[in-house]
């Protein structure tokens, strides 16, 4: 049986970066006299410096170590250096690449980790893996821990743009075909199947089937993603495995980042949004459900919104189960037809 763990602290709320001692003081209470490195990027730094500079000042004994890039190579260097220099607890104070970055560095150097959300795009926040760059474009995941806290600011949140939201969005829909090529892989490989993972998995969906995009900078909406969003990632760390939210959808994701991504650049969650659609047909499922909730919330999947041409949505499905072949989905199954690929692109383009 997968031994997992869950975080001590979730507080979603204004102004909650302003006081971090105070918000966690009933799980971690002499936090602030720990030796700190907060660990963010330069653009978050000008943006956030007032913000960043009440956190050094919450926490008297800390630094601010700037990530250059999402490698895997800078993730060693930074569980390194957290070890060389005594530091206690790290706070990665960002988003997706960021958050990735700390959550490694803390796993291998058994530190102590406080995410301080500044953009819901993707589950990031709190799943137990880390997407890190390897070689040229390549990325990899890697097993790692799941924060010990996770705070969300509000107030932060609603300065984001909205693409953020939309894309943070796009990944919880992408749980729709990704439950389902699970339990094809289940039937079809023999993967074993954690049913409490799958129902909170199935929650996370849940939580967002139905809202208005009026909604999104809402203090109820932001709450209720971010929820989503985290029960995502305690999915993956209950089932010991990312398959509660990857599936075929992700795959694609795959297939773009990582052979056209100089073409079209497509935000995570925006990208297996799309695929979730392609998932859903090939899949043999009525897609009214994920049409209606793409348009209700405004997700830009139109392939040609994002630079995505025919021919980079054909050869991006194509490609796609050579990027994980050790996961058994829907694709094992399907015609990937270049024709039928064509036709799917065209729908796409009329429908949204």
């Amino acid at each position: 049986m997968n031994q997992f763990r869950l975080p001590y602290h979730l507080t979603v709320a204004e102004d909650v970066f302003k006081n971090i001692p105070e918000a966690m003081s009933d799980v971690m209470p002499k936090l602030s006299g720990q030796k700190t490195i907060i660990v963010t990027e330069g653009n978050l730094k000008e943006l956030f410096a007032g913000i960043i500079e009440e956190i050094g000042k919450d926490f008297p004994d800390s630094e601010i170590f700037l990530i250059k890039d999402g490698s895997y190579d800078g993730a060693v260097a930074l569980a390194k250096y957290i070890t060389m220099n005594g530091f206690g607890t790290v706070i990665g104070f960002g988003g997706g690449t960021v958050l990735d970055m700390a959550k490694f560095a803390a796993y291998v150097s058994k530190t102590t980790l406080i995410s301080l959300v500044t953009t819901l795009s993707n589950d990031s926040l709190a799943s137990p893996v880390a997407v890190l760059g390897t070689e040229g474009k390549a990325r990899k995941t890697f097993k790692c821990g799941i924060p010990d806290a996770i705070l969300v600011d509000v107030n932060v949140i609603k300065s984001a743009p909205e693409r953020q939201i939309l894309a943070g969005i796009g990944d919880t829909v992408s749980k729709y075909t990704a439950l389902y090529d699970w339990k094809l892989a289940g039937e079809k490989a023999g993967e074993e199947i954690n049913d409490f993972a799958y129902m909170i998995s199935e929650m996370a969906f849940d939580a967002i089937r139905i809202s208005r995009k009026e909604e999104l900078k809402s203090t109820e909406f932001i709450t209720r993603l971010t929820q989503a969003l985290v029960m995502g990632g305690l999915a993956m760390e209950i089932a010991g495995t990312s398959r509660p939210s990857s599936g075929s959808e992700h795959l694609f994701c795959h297939g773009l980042e990582e052979n056209y991504s100089e073409q079209a650049s497509v935000a995570h969650g925006i990208a297996v949004a799309m695929g979730s659609y392609g998932a859903a047909v090939f899949q043999g499922r009525d897609t009214a459900l994920l049409t209606r909730m793409i348009r209700d919330y405004g997700i830009p999947v139109k392939p040609s919104l994002q630079n995505v041409t025919e021919e980079i949505f054909i050869g991006a499905w194509q490609k796609a189960a050579a990027s994980r072949p050790d996961r058994y989905s829907i694709l094992n199954e399907t015609d990937l037809s270049s024709g039928r690929l064509a036709k799917l692109y065209e729908d796409m383009e009329n429908i949204f």
